[in-house]
């Protein structure tokens, strides 16, 4: 055997095992993307106006447009994204176990949560209401929703917080899904549902309740919706100061206009990173 020809196949072979970790060490956790990378990002499937997996397989929604642009500031392009279904009971285990890199899911930050998992954010300043029929004049107050038909889904607190402390008279109505409780208002067997108002906007801002459905305006507690990340993660930083670009640039007005707009949905202004309204 030539020793000659045996010492170009090693340093041939060295160059190509070079060349695989170079390219397995492009993008890392910590941001970075280009090439083959991806970047795993949890959203809602079920959210109109927030995070909706849609028939043809794309998505689309507020919290969606927020983590496509902080994607891109960390380096990733839309097609580099993963997206994966991030139900509520779901996502601090999915930090936990690395299953994404971050979650944008209508995901309020408090003290209990954030215990296991770091936030990024605040984005966007939420706050409990009620969607009333457009032609309903008979609740202008919180108050009103007693002796009414009140509607929020199986397992939701959101109801249970206003008969608690709001209307005790109020008659609560638990259904699967938001749909089913903006089906049931549409045909005047509810009166009421309540949950976030981000996420009422939302469901009345798609095409077929344009019009129908208007917000009360009760802003009955602050959410604080922020970007959780795994604990000690170094994207925190970094996807706030993607965040704070997001505002400044005028992108993030835009998104909650084209996704909150049909609703006249009376949004908070851009919170300030690291304020969190109690």
């Amino acid at each position: 055997m030539n020793p000659r020809k045996l010492t170009k196949a090693g340093v041939a072979a060295a160059a190509a095992l070079a060349l695989s970790f170079s390219v397995a060490g492009c993008g890392d956790d910590n941001g970075g993307g280009g090439g083959d990378q991806k970047i795993t990002v949890g959203i809602k499937y079920d959210q109109p106006g927030l995070g909706l997996q849609t028939p043809d397989g794309t998505y689309t929604g507020f919290d969606v447009d927020v983590a496509t642009y902080v994607a891109k500031q960390l380096g990733y392009d839309p097609g580099d994204i993963e997206w994966k279904e991030a139900k509520s009971a779901d996502r601090e285990t999915l930090l936990q176990r690395g299953d994404v890199d971050f979650i944008a899911a209508t995901y309020s930050i408090n003290d209990q949560r954030a215990e296991k998992v770091d936030f990024a954010g605040p984005y966007l300043l939420a706050h409990q209401d009620v969607l009333i029929r457009a032609d309903d004049n008979s609740i202008t107050k919180p108050e009103d929703l007693n002796n009414k038909k009140l509607c929020s889904v199986t397992g939701s607190t959101s109801a249970q917080n206003v008969k608690a402390r709001i209307a005790p008279d109020a008659q609560l109505q638990e259904y699967g899904g938001y749909s089913e409780c903006l089906t049931g208002l549409e045909n005047g067997v509810i009166d009421a549902v309540t949950t976030d108002d981000s996420i009422l906007a939302g469901y009345a801002s798609q095409p077929e309740f344009e019009g129908k459905f208007k917000l009360g305006g009760f802003e009955m507690s602050n959410e604080n919706y922020g970007i959780g990340v795994q604990k000690g993660s170094e994207l925190k930083e970094q996807i706030n100061d993607a965040l704070e670009k997001m505002v400044a640039e005028g992108a993030w007005d835009e998104a909650v206009k084209k996704n909150f707009g049909p609703a006249e949905y009376q949004n908070e202004p851009a919170p300030e990173i690291g304020v969190i309204v109690k």
